[in-house]
């Protein structure tokens, strides 16, 4: 697809993987951004896991394809605000791969404001130099124009705070287990490429209160947040189970909440849980 690819409230440039939304820059990696340009370059079609595994990763380097795509994917839902389970950009095809499924319009490159205008000989050979002055100041006005638009558009980041996540297993073994997951919560909220409107906060005494004197009200004053990520961690015999939510401060309603059933709890499910919970929270934040 040459030119930028337009989809819902998203514009999308393939050539220089920029993705906006509303004319404001949402962050994303390189190479869920070549991910997003083939699936948007052919939307309605089934699009291969192997085709993106020769696209992103041509080159022979060594990596964990399986995982690195599976990155991308959701580093793209995080951007869009979608999700897997309710899709309506980035549909999964188990074992087959992924399609766009959103209407997508194709806009051929603008044309360079310098290349556009056009100035017979006789007016540059008269006056030439207060011609060249003047436009010049008609340019840079526009231009600091632009700049204002901008920064004036640019909406206010929702600020969320990752309270250390409580062990309920009666286990100091589990302690451990609790903090290692909220930190890699926290780190992956706050990765670049995530939400350009996020700022995390994850590391305050405000956020360290036992959980029996705990008041999110009093913390979103303390970190001025908006919303809280808790979690508790529970067990019985046979398995570990993290159930995790976003609530909002102003009502403490619940946003969204998920639970993870595992019968262990290594370092790459520790992984693999918290990425899942950054997505699902940068996806609810960055459409509201």
């Amino acid at each position: 697809m040459s030119g930028r690819a337009r989809f819902g409230v998203f514009d999308f440039d393939p050539a220089s993987g920029e993705l906006r939304r509303d004319g404001v820059q949402v962050k994303l990696q390189p190479q869920p951004a070549r991910v997003l340009a083939m699936l948007t370059a052919r939307p309605g079609e089934v699009v291969s896991r192997d085709e993106l595994r020769q696209l992103v990763w041509a080159d022979g380097t060594f990596v964990d394809f399986e995982r690195g795509l599976n990155f991308c994917v959701a580093q793209i839902r995080s951007a869009l605000g979608d999700s897997a389970e309710s899709p309506r950009f980035v549909e999964t095809l188990p074992r087959r791969g992924y399609r766009f499924i959103a209407p997508v319009q194709a806009e051929q490159p603008a044309s360079r404001v310098d290349e556009a205008i056009e100035l017979p000989p006789a007016a540059l050979s008269i006056g030439g130099a207060r011609l060249r002055f003047a436009i010049g100041t008609l340019l840079l006005a526009a231009g600091l124009a632009g700049a204002w638009y901008t920064l004036a558009a640019r909406p206010t980041p929702i600020r969320v705070a990752v309270v250390p996540f409580d062990n309920e297993t009666g286990q100091d073994a589990f302690d451990g287990l609790a903090r290692g997951i909220a930190d890699a919560t926290v780190a992956r909220l706050a990765a670049p490429g995530r939400v350009e409107r996020l700022d995390v906060i994850g590391n305050s005494a405000a956020l360290r209160r036992p959980r029996s004197f705990r008041d999110l009200q009093e913390i979103g004053r303390d970190v001025r947040a908006e919303y809280v990520v808790l979690a508790q961690v529970k067990r019985d015999e046979t398995r570990v189970r993290l159930i995790a939510h976003l609530i909002r401060v102003s009502d403490e309603a619940h946003v969204w909440a998920q639970t993870y059933d595992r019968p262990e709890f290594s370092l790459a499910v520790q992984a693999e849980i918290a990425e899942s919970i950054a997505s699902a929270v940068a996806g609810k934040l960055s459409t509201n």
